[in-house]
């Protein structure tokens, strides 16, 4: 049963543990892999926009890729555009996804065809391989500033295949202990700044 979601809290304005302000730019190094990710964020409130890039080298399961990503949300924080330039040795797709004032997905792929869903009334983005898009919902929901348990339906991208589906991730924050994680592809426990950015994410990433 999904928990009804509070109202969006306010962004705390506080300055990320590097001791930089907004505009500031966040880098994650993987774990176990050859990965990193790289993104500038502007904040105003809980309003974001960001350009990013996840760069891979070739792994046992994926070739090697440079996905790069625009993404605004409105001020509530909910995703309203997310453009992502996928780039493979072979060629270079694109990927579209918009939420209209309907709440209506607009989804248009790599081969210029367009959809339109509600993903279960989804209000964030989420894309594997990247801590940064975490952040979504844990700053939407204030989920950094209190204790609380969510099951959020997502628009969740695959990489580098840039398939897009629905799928659920729970939060559950537990204080200075981290907010516990579960989505497609881990069960684990993150840590996240005072302004809701994650710190370290336990076999995808961390913060450098």
């Amino acid at each position: 049963m999904r928990v009804t979601e509070p109202a969006p809290q306010p962004g705390t304005g506080a300055a990320i543990d590097a001791g930089g302000s907004w505009p500031a730019i966040l880098t994650w190094r993987a774990h176990d892999v050859p990965r990193m990710e790289s993104v500038r964020v502007q904040l105003s409130g809980n309003r974001i926009k960001a350009y990013g890039r996840i760069v891979s080298a070739a792994t046992s399961s994926d070739p090697a890729f440079s996905a790069s990503y625009d993404l605004v949300t409105d001020e509530t924080g909910a995703t309203k555009r997310l453009s992502l330039t996928m780039t493979l040795a072979e060629r270079e797709r694109q990927l579209s996804i918009a939420r209209d004032e309907e709440g209506m997905w607009l989804v248009r792929d790599h081969q210029n065809q367009t959809t339109r869903a509600a993903f279960d009334g989804a209000l964030d983005v989420d894309v594997v391989f990247s801590p940064f898009f975490n952040a979504l919902p844990i700053r939407r929901t204030g989920l950094h500033q209190r204790t609380d348990s969510l099951q959020l339906p997502v628009v969740y991208v695959r990489l580098p295949e840039l398939s897009v589906r629905l799928e659920t991730i729970s939060y559950s924050s537990a204080g200075a202990n981290g907010i516990e994680l579960k989505s497609p592809v881990a069960e684990t426990t993150i840590t996240v700044d005072d302004d809701g950015f994650i710190l370290d994410y336990p076999g995808l990433a961390t913060r450098i």
